[in-house]
């Protein structure tokens, strides 16, 4: 089993509920168990078109997934909650992003662990730093 930290966020739509909702569905699949979550703090957006805030959190996970297979479960989830594009920095329902997979580096097109710009953003090490 891996420790992995999950960033998410939402600014569209009941905010909170997608949130709740998106950790809920993580909860239902096999191999994936959510250990901690952290409270939700509301940011204001990065780039992209005017839009409004986001809440965002932080989740740590048990999983003997790999690493793609976890990616392909949260794009499950994010299209499951009306999640449409992927363009950066866009409006969206929900936004799950791997932060960190154990001790794992990935870089492809695909994928980047650990998150490359994680380091960056207050809204991904404030939830961070409480599951720490």
């Amino acid at each position: 089993m891996e420790t992995v930290y999950i960033g998410v966020g939402s600014n569209l739509g009941d905010r909170k509920n997608n949130i709740d909702v998106a950790i809920k569905k993580l909860r239902n699949i096999t191999d994936i168990e959510v250990v901690k979550t952290s409270t939700l703090i509301e940011t204001d957006p990065e780039g992209g078109p005017p839009q409004g805030k986001y809440l965002n959190g932080a989740i740590e996970i048990q999983t003997s997934l790999t690493p793609y297979q976890l990616l392909h479960e949260l794009k499950k989830i994010e299209k499951e909650l009306g999640r449409i594009n992927r363009i950066k920095n866009w409006p969206r329902p929900i936004d799950l992003d791997i932060l960190t997979f154990g001790n794992k580096k990935i870089n492809t097109p695909e994928l980047v662990i650990p998150h490359p710009r994680m380091h960056e953003r207050v809204f991904v090490q404030k939830p961070l730093k409480q599951l720490l």
